[in-house]
């Protein structure tokens, strides 16, 4: 499964999507809202996303990572919307046979998200609000 949601990302729900009496092995990821960023404050964050594109990037990222691990499911999903500090901005699970393949692929997964995902996001400071540099489309990330 992959999706972006403006609603709370549900995380029995995920860990019930990638049950697999296969796998030994289930690696969930979970990105949050932080308080702070850079010396400053942080009360809220905003994320965008070219859905279209980081629907199929969210896609690309699971192929790929399916091919380089033995991956027998995979779920990621992103918010979009206001968050609050410690809401959970992005969700990752992974399940393999062997604990080592899952750490290794959902590290991928995460990294490679914010490497090439068009997803941008405004935070919310004690000094007023800005967006912090993300994906910016181009021909390699397309």
């Amino acid at each position: 499964m992959i999706a972006l949601t403006d609603s709370k990302i549900d995380t029995e729900a995920i860990l019930s999507d990638v049950e697999d009496s296969a796998s030994g092995a289930v690696v969930l990821f979970l990105g949050r809202v932080r308080d702070h960023s850079e010396g400053m404050q942080i009360s809220a964050m905003d994320y965008e996303a070219y859905s279209d594109m980081a629907v199929a990037k969210l896609k690309a990222i699971q192929d790929e990572t399916k091919f380089k691990w033995p991956v027998s499911r995979m779920v990621m999903v992103h918010r979009t919307g206001r968050l609050a500090v410690g809401e959970v901005s992005v969700a990752i699970a992974v399940a393999c046979p062997h604990r080592k393949d899952a750490f290794e692929a959902c590290r991928y997964a995460i990294d490679t998200i914010k490497k090439t995902v068009p997803i941008w996001k405004k935070e919310y400071t004690d000094g007023g609000e800005s967006w912090v540099k993300g994906v910016i489309p181009t021909a390699e990330t397309e």
